[in-house]
């Protein structure tokens, strides 16, 4: 099967789901609301510049931090759910580059905190129909990502760390995985993996700049009501 065809099966799949699967009742809980909290993990970068007496790299290492996802939308279809979300998230990042030549070289390292806020639009396909106990999900969606990130400390000889705020406003693609598993009274425990990818804001400030993108990959667990 062509790669067209594959494309084609896959629109037609998903459209029957949605408009061949309504919720089944009217008084049936289509619309839903909930919290996760969790641990956020950004992707590093690198670089390394060699010539035949000259030599320069640099990267960063960030560390874990905390996250939060809170999250409405409605049960559209059986399978099918759109959703909203706001999600922070903080971590720590340490940005180190360096030199040598022949007349000598220089290195700094510098301490960040950097935050995250973002605002997704996500659209859901499940793989059980809404009344199961059990509903594992795919989801993925379109970000708006603020980041920041501003200076503990530095220490530098002979080259410059940046100075002042990173900062930037972005468009990034999110893409997640879950599984909702009933309570009672409409309520279900879930648990998602996350991964938004986007421009990378770090990478530009280092000597030699990087050139990886940004992703940062998030384990969340929480709550979501149905009413």
């Amino acid at each position: 099967m062509t790669q067209s065809a594959c494309i084609a099966v896959a629109v037609l799949l998903l459209s029957w789901l949605i408009t061949a699967s309504p919720v089944c009742a009217q008084n049936d809980r289509r619309v839903f609301v909930g919290g996760l909290i969790g641990v956020s993990t950004l992707s590093a970068d690198g670089r390394a510049v060699t010539m035949v007496r000259e030599a320069a790299l640099s990267s960063y290492k960030p560390e874990n931090g905390f996250t939060i996802n809170l999250f409405g939308g409605a049960h559209v279809a059986q399978y099918f759910s759109l959703q909203g979300n706001y999600m922070w998230n903080r971590n720590d990042l340490t940005l180190v580059s360096s030199f040598v030549t022949p007349q000598g070289g220089g290195f700094y390292e510098q301490r960040r905190a950097s935050a995250q806020h973002a605002v997704v639009a996500d659209a859901l396909v499940y793989f059980r129909r809404i009344d199961s106990r059990i509903r594992p999900y795919l989801g993925t969606g379109l970000a708006i990502v603020r980041f920041s990130a501003s200076v503990i400390d530095s220490t530098a000889s002979g080259l410059t760390a940046p100075v002042g705020e990173i900062a930037s406003t972005r468009a990034a693609l999110r893409s997640h995985v879950g599984i909702d598993v009933g309570l009672s009274g409409g309520t279900a425990f879930r648990y998602s993996f996350s991964e938004t990818i986007g421009g990378n804001p770090i990478s530009p400030h280092l000597s030699p700049p990087g050139e990886r993108g940004l992703a940062n990959f998030q384990n969340l667990f929480g709550v979501v009501t149905r009413f």
